[in-house]
């Protein structure tokens, strides 16, 4: 039995409660909130214990944890959970700085404890597949991937001001999706972006509509559109061209029913929030980190996996301010 202490108990962390709840061989021992109410109510959940952080980190019964609070937290818990020789299981980004991961990095490789970034939308059966069969060569060499990621609505004014901005807290999961698809480092970044669903945002600094090209040395293409606001529901689309044919993701929508009169063919709306959309990518993704840990394998993605996508979040904020193509190392 892997005993897992959950760091954080807000929304995030009872998602990754459910999906531990689901899974043989795990269970929640230990919860920790910087609120005594949200960890007592997760503790009373899942009959673990409430603790402080520091005793959650330190407690013999804890094999693993999940680090599901704030990302300005997220370095010294990091640090402290690897010198504990805990295994680590972190909601992205690692941190808003890539010399922040890198100084990470040290530390978990120093350690040698298993480490897994949570870009959950790698484990989304449909994504999965898609990376699956590219991998097969079904469709030849990749020539272009295409992301499309848009949010029924953009979160508070409050949460902007904190998240780091459009590239590393929403189209990081894209960044490391192109990768995913690609097979290939990107080279460069060159972004676009614009203040259309709300002027505070834009007032805030940051955007709600950007789009990014991603180039690899072998001339791969990855185009990535991301919008703050979609009418019609939570927007995820993913399209592959190569060589050799197309594969395409498309969205999933509150029900498979389909009604055709005189008046045309008519689907259901797209689910509307990212917590139902990607409900199977959460518990498989746990699924992956629980297997891992118990086989004492490398959980994937890792921790260079988070500095990678943060790299190519900061190219594409660094190519909007400058109006010009980002080189990459």
């Amino acid at each position: 039995m892997l005993n897992i202490g959950l760091l954080g108990c807000g929304r995030i962390g009872q998602v990754h409660a459910h999906s531990i709840g689901q899974i043989d061989g795990a269970r929640v021992s230990a919860v920790a909130d910087a609120f005594a109410d949200p960890a007592q109510m997760l503790a009373d959940k899942t009959g673990a214990q409430a603790l402080s952080a520091e005793d959650l980190i330190g407690s013999a019964d804890v094999d693993a944890v999940v680090i599901g609070t704030p990302t300005d937290t997220h370095y010294d818990l990091i640090h402290k959970a690897a010198n504990a020789g805990k295994a680590i299981f972190c909601e992205k980004p690692v941190d808003m700085s890539a010399n922040r991961i890198r100084d990470c990095i040290k530390v978990v490789e120093a350690t040698g404890v298993p480490f897994m970034t949570a870009f959950n939308r790698r484990f989304d059966p449909s994504f999965a597949n898609i990376q699956s069969r590219i991998a097969n060569g079904e469709i030849g060499n990749v020539e272009i991937v295409t992301i499309l990621s848009r949010d029924p609505s953009p979160p508070p004014i409050s949460y902007i001001e904190s998240s780091g901005g459009l590239f590393r807290d929403m189209m990081i999961h894209d960044l490391d999706m192109a990768r995913f698809l690609l097979g290939e480092e990107p080279i460069s970044v060159y972004a676009v972006g614009s203040s259309l669903v709300d002027p505070e945002i834009g007032k805030a600094g940051d955007v709600d509509t950007a789009a990014v090209t991603l180039t690899t040395a072998s001339g791969k293409i990855c185009q990535i559109s991301n919008s703050r606001r979609a009418s019609y529901g939570y927007d995820q689309r993913i399209e592959v061209h190569g060589e050799k044919g197309m594969l395409r993701a498309e969205n999933m929508l509150e029900n498979a029913v389909e009604i055709a009169t005189p008046a045309g063919f008519q689907k259901s709306p797209a689910r509307h929030f990212f917590l139902e959309r990607y409900e199977s990518a959460y518990r498989a993704e746990m699924g992956h980190f629980v297997d891992a840990v118990s086989r004492a394998s490398s959980p994937s993605p890792g921790i260079v996996d988070g500095l990678r996508a943060q790299e190519l979040a900061d190219a594409a904020d660094t190519s909007l301010k400058q109006g010009s193509v980002v080189k990459l190392a």
